[in-house]
């Protein structure tokens, strides 16, 4: 699949929505692991702070799955006229997928312009043993 396609399915599952004080789905997240597999999911905001990242969404199928590799992760925001924005991980989402696996900070990440290992957007990862 190519970085293309992946930006693609990131941006079919965004579909935003509003219940209450709730919002959900205004960014999708798509992934492929380490087997090939290609997973997405969607953001969830709450009023109270509870909600999650699209990327959470996406890694939390690919680990029902049985699978923690990502190799390519890519987060979208569509506007009102469906232009497709890419949007980088913010520092929460970084740590989440460096978490999952430590082979994740190999990981590419899409941004724009261009593609970085997650190790280059998370430099100072290392805790003491």
């Amino acid at each position: 699949m190519t970085d293309e396609e992946l930006i693609a399915r990131a941006a079919d599952v965004v579909n935003h929505r509003r219940a209450g004080n709730s919002e959900y789905g205004q960014v999708g997240a798509a992934l492929i692991t380490g087997s090939g597999a290609v997973h997405v999911g969607v953001c969830i905001d709450t009023s109270s702070g509870m909600g999650f990242c699209a990327e959470h969404a996406a890694i939390a199928a690919m680990i029902t799955a049985g699978e923690s590799r990502i190799v390519t992760i890519v987060a979208v925001w569509k506007d009102e006229r469906d232009a497709v924005t890419i949007l980088p991980p913010c520092g929460r989402c970084r740590e989440f997928i460096r978490q999952v696996d430590e082979a994740n900070l190999d990981a590419r990440v899409i941004l724009k312009p261009g593609v970085v290992p997650l190790r280059d957007l998370l430099p100072y990862h290392e805790w003491p043993s």
